[in-house]
């Protein structure tokens, strides 16, 4: 083959390697065999797809120049969240006030009528073994505390409207028998020095004073006396000085509606009697319970009235 033979074959390669670059151009990929050539077409034909998507999804009316929104899962919201407003925060929650305290009806010092219903009732249910007094002491108190204790209540020892609304429930309305009893233990058969005159008959053996008209009991009451020490003297006396509101001078104690027989020995009132039961003891006179009684006692008693003592 000649020189321009072979000018000429070679001048037709070029054109059609020429024209063959033209057309891959034209149809937006170029046909690589393998290689880094292979995949930078196949990022141009991924380029040429979003972007056919992308523009299917730009409204018609849309501006020539207006971005094209990127199809990510960016631009989706995330899964679970909500795309509305946030919920407002819940209030804390505060605990309800508590109740206010039950109101204390009887409490220890007090006296009277209600005091002696209370240990009426408190007795029907064997929580109180002495006859009621109408005072309320140390044995009144641990009284109500064991009736608290077994009904589940603080044992405060007080009665508050809880203590009281719940003993109520339980018992009777006492009698009059069992709000004044005439004494916790049994009136004991009279001295024969007691069964003429006016007398006030007291035993030692029984704890009791009885009130005595012409052998007949006009009254009676629980009374207690002297310790080992201070003994209560044992005859027969008679009332020689009555005093309403005295006070000892010699121990500066109370000794209410005193009715003097001997010395400085005195039936009267004992407050201390009334709190405490027999745990405690006088200093020699006849200390009296129930201070209705000794007032009513007192009021009867004349100077020159009998005493007699005895077991």
């Amino acid at each position: 083959m000649d020189e321009k033979q072979r000018n000429s074959r070679a001048m037709r390669r070029a054109v059609a390697l020429a024209a063959a670059a033209v057309v891959a151009t034209t149809a937006g990929c170029t046909a690589q065999a393998s290689g880094a050539g292979a995949g930078a077409g196949a990022a141009a034909a991924g380029g040429a797809k979003r972007a056919a998507a992308a523009s299917a999804h730009t409204p018609a009316n849309a501006p020539a120049n207006a971005p094209v929104a990127a199809a990510s899962s960016e631009a989706a919201p995330a899964e679970g969240r909500s795309e509305g407003p946030a919920e407002p925060t819940a209030e804390p929650k505060t605990s309800p006030p508590a109740p206010p305290a039950p109101k204390v009806l009887m409490a220890s010092g007090a006296e009277g009528a209600q005091v002696r219903e209370l240990q009426a009732r408190l007795r029907q249910i064997a929580h109180f073994n002495r006859t009621p007094t109408g005072y309320y002491g140390p044995v009144t108190a641990a009284a109500v505390s064991s009736f608290q204790s077994k009904r589940g209540l603080p044992r405060t020892g007080t009665t508050d409207t809880v203590t009281w609304d719940k003993l109520l429930g339980m018992t009777r309305k006492p009698t009059r028998a069992e709000l004044h009893p005439t004494t916790a233990n049994p009136v004991a058969k009279p001295d024969p020095r007691c069964m003429t005159g006016r007398v006030l008959c007291i035993s030692k053996t029984s704890r009791t004073l009885s009130w005595m008209v012409e052998g007949r009991v006009v009254s009676a009451m629980d009374v207690r006396f002297g310790s080992q020490y201070t003994p209560t003297r044992e005859g027969v006396f008679s009332v020689y000085w009555k005093s309403r509101h005295h006070v000892s001078t010699l121990y500066d104690s109370p000794m209410p509606y005193a009715l003097f027989f001997s010395g400085g020995q005195a039936v009267h009132y004992s407050s201390d009697f009334a709190a405490r039961g027999y745990s405690g003891a006088s200093h020699g006179c006849v200390n009296v319970r129930d201070e209705g009684k000794i007032a009513s006692l007192f009021a009867q008693v004349r100077n020159g009235d009998k005493v007699v003592i005895y077991w």
